[in-house]
């Protein structure tokens, strides 16, 4: 974090925002004067009872001075209660303010991307950070104006003693002052880093908890653990790295803290050869344990945790458009694409770029394709590639990291009031859905809406029939028979899976490898019937036939897309040309 990036953002915003309240700021200083009152008459009060007091033999001098200092305690304890009563007066104003920027950010970027994901990051600005801000904010108050005036009141006391007092005490008090300021910039940066991941988690763990059940019945765990474990891996090391700084800036703290007080004893003998009395050695050490040290203490922990912590916050509130938190590159600048969705497509990607994790490749790099209304199109490409994927995100599932997945004209991702299964598309995975209840409920449960009939015999027959499952229907015991998932093989898991997505009206089709357990008969009758149903069928192949069969083909090999027909893709496509052969070779075996 550059001083020119988030101080260059907060300090002028800070400095407007004391500026507006600059009554409650002087009301504050006033009362801390007294602080610093009290801070001089502890050490003073000492130095001279020891040698006007009790050194030279006069006891009631000796306690009159000590009376003196045990006042300046009670005029400290005064002044913190109009420090306190003065302090809400700064700490309530910034806290409202951060609360209408949060909304204020959250309501602009829902103007400027309507169809966008919703900006989850608002919650945790309007709940978690603005507490965190209003709490640093009254801490760093307290212990700043402390110290200022603390260290009036030490200072000044040491030189009414013996200006070589403070010969001894300021260097190594600024040495170790020096230190701890050195750590404060790099502990920010890795709170913002913090922050960001944190922003992210709690948007990505949102998102997927909105379909959490279609994520489970599509055997979508792995991905969506995918998504979310990159990002926990990033909060547990930057947690690593902020115990690290910590540790450092502790170790500052105790030069700050502790090298005054050995540097005064060391130089003892030298100052008492210099003139120092018993009682002027006593004072200052009295102002560096009792007042000047505990309040170095409390600043440099402010600070460190306080302090930092407030920055990065502020800089999320003041900042026009956070960066990515989830840590991808910036997407690629993309050609210019109509503004509207294509009349002529069923689904269509814009420029979609998606990786899985911080610092991952792209599994999709801007990838375009526009399906069209009742087209069947395969999807190909080697293990990994991000074919899954592919289907994933026109499923809804998944949010790409840039560009945009049109179903019927409107963003594939639904919104966080959305309920139910999407009307638009069904998707298949590999892992059939097939659950306790009768054979009917399994063929309709993608058919039919909550609360109306589902499909009659009829049509369940029709289906039956073009899927080829008469005879496993009537060896399950008819449409109304009990069906045990564990009963099933995994091949006739996948039949009866398809048939549903037979019946269910949603105009486009997904199929992650559905029909991977089914024998070549199976699949080809399997996919010609839903090709010829009413709608579109974007099919993961994994065989020859089943590409052939596609009015055209989508390669993915990891940098570039290819689309186009069967036949002229071995002439534009090295991949796809090797996939043939290698398909070609198993059938022959």
């Amino acid at each position: 974090m550059t001083r020119g990036g988030a101080w260059g953002r907060v300090a002028p915003e800070g400095r407007r925002f004391l500026r507006g309240h600059k009554r409650a700021a002087g009301r504050m200083a006033a009362w801390s004067l007294l602080e610093s009152a009290h801070t001089f008459l502890g050490g003073y009060g000492v130095a001279r009872a020891l040698d006007d007091g009790f050194l030279a033999g006069r006891t009631a001098t000796g306690l009159g001075w000590l009376a003196a200092a045990g006042a300046g305690a009670l005029l400290g304890g005064f002044a913190l209660r109009g420090v306190f009563a003065g302090l809400a007066d700064l700490v309530e104003p910034l806290r409202d303010g951060l609360v209408r920027r949060a909304v204020r950010q959250a309501l602009d970027r829902a103007v400027a991307d309507p169809a966008g994901a919703a900006d989850t990051g608002a919650v945790s600005r309007l709940t978690q950070q603005t507490e965190m801000a209003r709490d640093s904010f009254a801490g760093l108050v307290l212990t700043t104006r402390s110290f200022v005036f603390t260290a009036v009141g030490a200072i000044v006391g040491m030189a009414a003693l013996a200006p070589l007092l403070l010969l001894v005490v300021l260097p190594p008090l600024l040495l170790g002052t020096a230190a701890f300021l050195a750590t404060l910039r790099p502990l920010a940066s890795v709170q913002r880093r913090s922050l960001d991941t944190d922003e992210a988690l709690a948007d990505r763990v949102g998102t997927l908890a909105e379909g959490l059940r279609d994520i489970v019945a599509s055997g979508g765990q792995t991905a969506a653990q995918t998504r979310v474990e990159p990002l926990i891996a990033t909060q547990e090391r930057l947690a690593r790295t902020l115990a690290g700084w910590a540790a450092l800036r502790t170790l500052a703290l105790g030069t700050a803290g502790r090298l005054p007080v050995i540097a005064l004893l060391a130089a003892t003998p030298w100052l008492l050869g210099h003139g120092i009395t018993a009682g002027t050695l006593a004072g200052g050490l009295t102002y560096l344990v009792q007042a000047l040290l505990p309040a170095l203490n409390s600043l440099m922990t402010a600070l460190g945790s306080a302090g930092s912590r407030l920055l990065v916050v502020l800089e999320r509130f003041s900042a026009p458009a956070p960066p990515d938190p989830a840590g991808h590159s910036p997407a690629k600048p993309q050609p210019p694409r109509p503004a509207g969705p294509r009349p002529d497509a069923a689904a269509e990607l814009r420029g979609v770029t998606f990786a899985y994790g911080p610092g991952a490749a792209p599994v999709l790099d801007g990838l375009d394709l526009a399906v069209r209304p009742g087209e069947h199109l395969a999807v190909v490409g080697p293990s990994g590639i991000g074919k899954s994927t592919l289907t994933a995100l026109l499923a809804g599932m998944l949010s790409p990291d840039a560009g945009s997945v049109l179903v019927a004209g409107a963003a594939a991702r639904r919104g966080p009031g959305a309920t139910g299964p999407d009307p638009r598309r069904t998707l298949l995975p590999q892992q059939a859905y097939v659950f306790t209840g009768t054979v009917r409920e399994n063929l309709t449960h993608l058919a039919a809406a909550p609360g109306t009939p589902g499909p009659g015999d009829a049509r369940l027959q029709r289906a039956v029939r073009a899927l080829g499952l008469d005879e496993l229907v009537a060896r399950l015991g008819g449409l109304d028979a009990e069906v045990s998932p564990r009963l099933l093989s995994r091949g006739e898991s996948q039949q009866l899976a398809l048939a549903a997505a037979y019946l269910s009206p949603a105009p486009l089709l997904l199929l992650d490898e559905a029909t991977c357990h089914l024998d070549p008969a199976a699949e080809e009758r399997a996919e010609r019937a839903l090709a010829d149903r009413p709608g579109t069928l974007v099919v993961v192949a994994h065989r020859v036939s089943s590409a052939a069969r596609a009015d055209r083909v989508l390669v993915l090999d990891g940098t570039r897309a290819v689309c186009g027909t069967h036949e002229e893709l071995p002439a534009r496509s090295p991949l796809y040309r090797d996939l043939v052969g290698r398909w070609n070779q198993a059938a022959d075996e």
